[in-house]
Formats: structure tokens, sequence, C-alpha cells
């Protein structure tokens, strides 16, 4: 089976990036689109709580520790003072889907659209400096821009762009 194709949102710290990549995960979903998505966190990240079996495992030295009920499952892998993984090496441990949804990873080279918000942290755009980014969602004026422009609003025709991009087209 031919991987999905990837396709992210990148932006700076408050411009809309979780926001944006949800309702796009929706709008593709309610097509009919199979979609996976990887988020990169700066932070520390815990998905399991104090004093759970799991938790317990993973105390007790288990590298991995998978996590399944009858709604859903997830694996918990502990670095252990290892790097990070790779964004491929990620996307290679999913299952089967129509798209890969990335939120993050602003210097992988997957096709990519940059989120701008007048609240954001910085406000330097990235687009300049990446080929991969392939438009820009926006709540305001983008002057001097030489790729397509969005409202950050506009979920269906970033949706239909995404589309396009990744040859998805039914």
């Amino acid at each position: 089976m031919a991987s999905a194709p990837v396709f992210g949102v990148t932006g700076w710290k408050n411009s809309g990036k979780t926001t944006l990549v949800t309702r796009l995960i929706t709008e593709l979903t309610e097509r009919g689109y199979r979609v996976a998505s990887v988020k990169h966190a700066h932070h520390t990240i815990d998905i399991d709580t104090p004093g759970t079996d799991s938790y317990r495992h993973r105390q007790a030295g288990a590298q991995e520790v998978a996590l399944v009920a009858g709604s859903r499952w997830a694996i918990m892998h502990e670095l252990a003072g290892e790097p990070e993984p790779s964004l491929e090496t990620i996307i290679s441990r999913l299952g089967p889907s129509d798209i890969v949804m990335v939120e993050g990873f602003k210097r992988e080279g997957h096709m990519k659209i940059e989120a701008r918000r007048t609240e954001s942290k910085k406000r330097v755009p990235l687009a300049p400096d990446d080929p991969q980014i392939v438009a820009i969602a926006a709540d305001h004026e983008v002057e001097n821009a030489d790729r397509p422009v969005y409202d950050l609003d506009d979920i269906p025709g970033l949706a239909d762009l995404i589309i396009s991009k990744c040859g998805l087209e039914r």
C-alpha cells in the first residue's frame, strides 16, 4: 500500500494552528476521507495519569506501554534519553489513512499552510524561507505574498487546496 500524503499547518505560537488543523480534519472527514494526525509539542507531554495501571507499567521500566480499550488504543513510548523521533518515523507507525495532517514540524519538508493571526507570539513570516508552504491562512490582510492567501476561516477553500495538492480528488 502506498503511504498517505502528508500535509501540514505551521506557524508561530498562538497563530491558530490547532484550531485550523482540527477544523480541516473535521471538513476532510465529513467529505469521506480517513485522516490521521500528528501534533508536535514543544513541552513535556503525558497522556497517562499517576496511579493508573499503565502509569505503573511505565514507572516500572517498560519502554513501551500499549493501553487498549473497546473504543481506542494508544502506545506510549519512553524516549529515555533518546532523541525525539523524526516525523517520518512517527508517520511510519500510523495505520492506514487517506491523508496525514501534521501540526507543527515547521522545519520538515512536507507541504504546509502557514497560519497567521494578529495575536500570534511572533509575526515574522515563515513562507519566504520555506518553499513547502503552499498557502497562507490569515486573519488579516497579507501584503506582498508570493503564494495564495486564504482567510483563516475559509475551511472549505483550504480543504479544496489540500485535496488538490495531495491528489485526493475522488
